[in-house]
């Protein structure tokens, strides 16, 4: 396995895991995430892996794409109201289902976290959704912890 900048020629490995990851959303949230939705098409791929402040790092087993780490560098300026800083927010890891419990998305965060630290961030940031229960175990293993948390009612008519 290696953890590698994501190419263009990764896109159609990349859009099989955001199916896995779009069915584990409707899954949990069908109020929220249509089933077959996509969080990106091939173009918006394309267009997001020429961005540099949005790497996209994949986990290469023998030339396939067997896992991803979409994310964003964030420069929080200093105000009245916030500490400047600066972080990753990782806004999507997957790894394909055929290929978990094997190291890779931790190797994916490892390499993430040493990019972080290459480019001088202070933290890493992400969201996960309640009841994603082994992302949750994961990213709390990983040494993270709640920074606050999202509450909802729904408005009965």
């Amino acid at each position: 396995m290696k953890i590698r900048n994501a190419k263009e020629k990764d896109i159609p490995g990349i859009l099989a895991l955001l199916q896995q990851v779009g069915k584990v959303h409707s899954d949990l949230r069908p109020d929220i995430f249509p089933a077959g939705a996509l969080k990106y098409d091939e173009n918006a791929l394309a267009q997001l892996l020429q961005d540099e402040s949005r790497p996209v790092f994949i986990a290469d087993v023998d030339g396939k794409v067997a896992g991803y780490c979409f994310c964003v560098h964030k420069v929080i300026e200093n105000t009245a109201l916030s500490v400047g800083r600066q972080e990753i927010y990782i806004d999507d890891l997957c790894v394909d289902e055929h290929h978990r419990r094997m190291g890779i998305a931790k190797a994916l965060y490892d390499h993430t976290l040493a990019y972080a630290k290459e480019i001088g961030c202070d933290m890493i940031t992400l969201h996960v959704w309640n009841g994603n229960d082994g992302a949750i175990r994961f990213y709390e293993q990983m040494g993270m912890k709640p920074r606050y948390i999202m509450m909802e009612v729904p408005v009965e008519e």
